[in-house]
């Protein structure tokens, strides 16, 4: 119960933080504040609030994974389209649409990889995880490398910060790369060694399994 409850307080507070607070108005003039937003509500408040609704609403009605995934790729692919993000800066409405939009996607993309790894883990959450970074991959390197400006909007909002656009730019594309690398490989990783001790395990445990199988082949 304390660790849901410290869940969904830290959870909510990465919401306040990325749509309430002093710092989210940066969102208007940094595209890395923009980019810091969207990784608060995809990539930490929505596992957060998910982890801390507890087992029924993990185990509950689901969604294919499939679905889901596209759901978190998509979202994040469709709101850097330049010509939607310069929408979100224009429209106070379409601005709350996105963010909702991307707190709700974070909800759909975690849900199975959560759920998965409460019942008990096979191999496809941490495929499901090192699939879910390429697009975002993708997106970031593009940021990172290329040599003009993809959004115009930001054109000069960085002087405020003394960061030209390039370097707002290329700063925005290295925090998504870092960020989601470290959030969706690490729990791979982890989830992949306990899945490779656990068939060691039984591999140990079951040795008459393997010399009934070599046994078998033999004869």
């Amino acid at each position: 119960m304390k660790s849901r409850l410290a869940a969904l307080s830290a959870g909510l507070i990465s919401l306040w933080i990325a749509v309430a607070s002093p710092a989210a108005h940066i969102y208007h003039h940094l595209l890395t504040g923009h980019m810091v937003q969207h990784l608060l509500l995809m990539v930490v408040a929505a596992p957060l609030v998910l982890i801390a609704s507890g087992s029924n609403a993990l185990l509950g009605r689901s969604l294919p994974a499939a679905l889901c995934w596209l759901a978190g790729s998509l979202t994040v692919i469709f709101w850097h389209v330049p010509e939607v993000l310069a929408v979100t800066l224009r429209s106070n409405y379409w601005h709350a649409i996105e963010q909702f939009s991307f707190f709700v996607a974070g909800i759909l993309f975690w849900k199975p990889a959560i759920a998965n790894a409460t019942r008990g883990s096979d191999w496809s959450v941490p495929v499901y995880l090192f699939l879910a970074t390429l697009p975002c991959d993708a997106l970031s390197a593009y940021l990172v490398f290329c040599d003009h400006i993809v959004y115009p909007s930001y054109r000069s909002g960085g002087q405020l910060f003394r960061l030209s656009p390039l370097d707002d730019q290329a700063l925005a594309g290295a925090l998504m790369w870092v960020f989601v690398t470290f959030a969706y490989l690490i729990p791979a990783l982890v989830l992949s060694a306990r899945l490779l001790s656990s068939e060691r395990t039984d591999a140990t445990a079951n040795p008459g399994d393997l010399e009934a199988g070599a046994g078998y082949g033999g004869h």
